[in-house]
C-alpha cells in the first residue's frame, strides 16, 4: 500500500501521524480490507464498541494483532459462534487508537500479553483476560458468565 506524502508543512509530527492513520483506515475502507484476517465481526472504532456492548446481552471481544498468541483464541472464537448463538463474537485490532477503550479498561490493568479479551455481560465488563486462551477456558467463561443458570440461580 502507498501512502501519498502529506504536503503541508504547517502539519505536526503527531498531526501528521494521525492523518497518516486516517489515510490509512480509509484506504482499507474502501477496499474493503480488514487488519485482523478472521471471519469474526471485526470492530473498528470505540464508538462501535460501545454500540454493540448496548445492543447485546452478550459480547466477547478479542483485541489482539494475526500474531501466535491471538490466532489460536480468534479460531475458538470462530468455532464457538455458531453454538453460542446468544453471545456476539468479535475482534478488534490492538494497535488502533480505538482500541485504547479495551486497552485502558481497569480490568485490563497489569496485562502484559496479547491478546486482551474482554466477556461483557449486560452493559458491563463481566470479566476480562490476558494472553492465549484455550477451548476448555474460553468455554468455561461463557459458561461461568453467560449461562442463563446463573441468572436463575444467582
Amino acid at each position: 500500500m502507498i501512502v501519498k506524502k502529506l504536503s503541508n508543512p504547517a502539519i505536526t509530527h503527531g498531526a501528521h501521524s494521525l492523518q497518516k492513520q486516517d489515510l490509512c483506515k480509509n484506504y482499507l475502507k474502501q477496499n474493503d480490507m480488514k487488519m485482523l484476517h478472521t471471519d469474526l465481526h471485526e470492530i473498528e472504532t470505540a464508538a462501535e464498541l460501545e454500540k454493540m456492548i448496548a445492543e447485546n446481552e452478550n459480547v466477547m471481544v478479542c483485541c489482539g494483532r494475526m500474531g501466535p498468541m491471538c490466532i489460536p483464541v480468534y479460531d475458538i472464537m470462530e468455532e464457538l459462534e455458531e453454538e453460542h448463538t446468544d453471545v456476539k463474537f468479535a475482534v478488534m485490532s490492538f494497535d488502533t487508537p480505538e482500541a485504547g477503550i479495551i486497552r485502558n479498561d481497569s480490568a485490563c490493568y497489569g496485562f502484559m500479553g496479547l491478546p486482551f479479551t474482554m466477556y461483557y455481560k449486560n452493559g458491563k465488563v463481566a470479566k476480562a483476560t490476558s494472553s492465549i486462551q484455550n477451548m476448555q477456558q474460553v468455554t468455561s467463561i461463557l459458561e461461568e458468565q453467560f449461562s442463563t443458570l446463573n441468572v436463575e440461580n444467582g
